[in-house]
């Protein structure tokens, strides 16, 4: 290709999709990822670029509720969808059951598979509230932590389930 001629893109589609409760209508290039959204367009830090084949983790979102790899996904194939991240959790002072839990085990070193983990477990949680050890393992298998913090993670798990029970979060 010579300098002067332009780069094969994608033509601009048109997608609305709710992030953390609030409705967004953006104009993409056709092939961009739900992560790149995410992490560019909207300036959401939390879902993290890791492998880019949907094999770490460090992307994990919700998509209506379910546990996705946002780097693989196709920002239009979750057009009308409801996505929430890290950040869709709360705040501190008001945090969610899980990132509490996570904060009260100290279930981090480097942080960088941290989002992932939580919203992991939010979406385990929510289809399986007491899970045991093994369910635990097997729903995190494919978040990958390189810190060794896996058996505070395993207890941060078991915190959630313990605070989103006290707090009746569904």
């Amino acid at each position: 290709m010579s300098p002067s001629q332009p780069l094969n893109r994608s033509p601009n589609c048109s997608v609305g999709i709710k992030v953390n409760g609030v409705q967004r209508e953006l104009s993409l290039p056709a092939e961009t990822s739900l992560l790149h959204l995410l992490r560019n367009d909207l300036e959401l830090n939390s879902p993290k670029y890791g492998c880019g084949l949907g094999e770490c983790g460090a992307c994990t979102v919700l998509v209506d509720g379910m546990a996705a790899r946002a780097c693989v996904i196709p920002a239009a194939g979750v057009a009308g969808r409801e996505i929430t991240t890290l950040e869709g959790l709360g705040c501190i002072g008001d945090l969610h059951p899980v990132p509490q839990a996570f904060i009260e085990e100290q279930a981090a070193q480097c942080g960088y598979c941290l989002s992932g983990m939580i919203m992991m477990t939010v979406s385990l949680l929510a289809h399986t509230p007491h899970p045991d050890d093994l369910q635990i393992r097997q729903a995190l298998s494919g978040n990958l932590c390189r810190c060794g913090a896996h058996l505070e993670i395993i207890k941060a798990v078991h915190r959630a389930a313990e605070l989103m029970a006290q707090a009746k979060v569904p």
